[in-house]
């Protein structure tokens, strides 16, 4: 076996993969994670254009900005969870909040799919717990 080989990327590879599964395991990932998605219909649906041929479906409302910013506010909530796993229950909180606001302001919350993205990873967020620190990974 040369220096080059292909089988030490490997490791390297299954070591930064570790390393993730560790970051991961130290925070409330899903509830971040599940909360910017439901920030991301929440935006998008508001400013979308449906062309069906020469048909344009536009869903714009007056309340545009205000999804915007429901929206944005998600999808920040969301990475407070990931890198500030401390404030994660008032980020749960205040994203409860915003999603229960996005109903009325936002296209019934994006169709429903961000409102229950958003209501679901709130709720993760409040439910999580730090475990205990994990053994080391056995090396093989």
């Amino acid at each position: 076996m040369s220096v080059d080989s292909p089988r030490r990327n490997v490791h390297y590879l299954k070591g930064l993969w570790l390393h993730f599964g560790d970051w991961r395991g130290s925070r409330p990932f899903w509830a971040g994670l599940l909360t910017m998605l439901g920030g991301v219909p929440i935006v998008y649906l508001p400013y979308a254009d449906l062309a069906i041929g020469q048909l344009t479906i536009r869903m714009a409302t007056t309340a545009g900005s205000g999804s915007l910013v429901i929206g944005v506010l998600l999808v920040t909530l969301g990475l407070t969870m990931w890198f500030q796993p401390v404030v994660r229950v008032f980020a749960g909180v205040a994203a409860i909040v915003l999603a229960l606001l996005s109903i009325p302001m936002s296209n019934l919350g994006g169709f429903l799919v961000g409102l229950l993205l958003a209501l679901l990873g709130a709720a993760l967020s409040i439910a999580w717990a730090p475990g205990e620190p994990g053994h080391e990974h056995p090396s093989t």
